[in-house]
């Protein structure tokens, strides 16, 4: 059995990261070696983000709604105040808006062939925290 959150690990998680260090480097001027100590990964890492080697299995680029939290998370990265809890809540609620496009179906299938994704509907259904406050 492999739980929706494993595979968003191997799949979103990098694309957000890779989504977060574009913005980094492209509209706050910063280079590899900033943006590797800001993300806590390796300028190599960030090297791959760069050139789209990891964290592109989702193309999460085009999606509208989780704009605002990456520009949110760069904001406080940058800020110098470490806010773990909103950061994380941030986080989730990215991944969250990105499993609920159904781009991360194929995936998912790949990674257990018992899940008929016709019928699943998990991630599509997820609330983000912020509707259930």
């Amino acid at each position: 059995m492999i739980l929706p959150c494993e595979v968003a690990v191997r799949s979103v998680i990098p694309a957000v990261k890779a989504l977060m260090a574009k913005e980094l480097m492209e509209e706050q001027g910063l280079n590899q070696e900033q943006v590797a100590e800001i993300l806590g990964v390796s300028q190599s890492a960030v090297s791959k983000y760069s050139r789209k080697v990891r964290g592109h299995a989702i193309e999460v680029d085009d999606i509208q709604d989780i704009q605002p939290f990456i520009d949110s998370m760069v904001d406080l990265l940058l800020d110098g105040t470490y806010q773990s809890a909103k950061l994380l809540n941030l986080f989730c609620q990215t991944c969250v808006a990105i499993r609920q496009t159904s781009l991360m179906c194929t995936f998912c299938k790949k990674s257990d062939s018992m899940i008929k994704i016709e019928e699943c509907g998990f991630c599509m259904n997820l609330a983000s925290a912020e509707d259930k406050k």
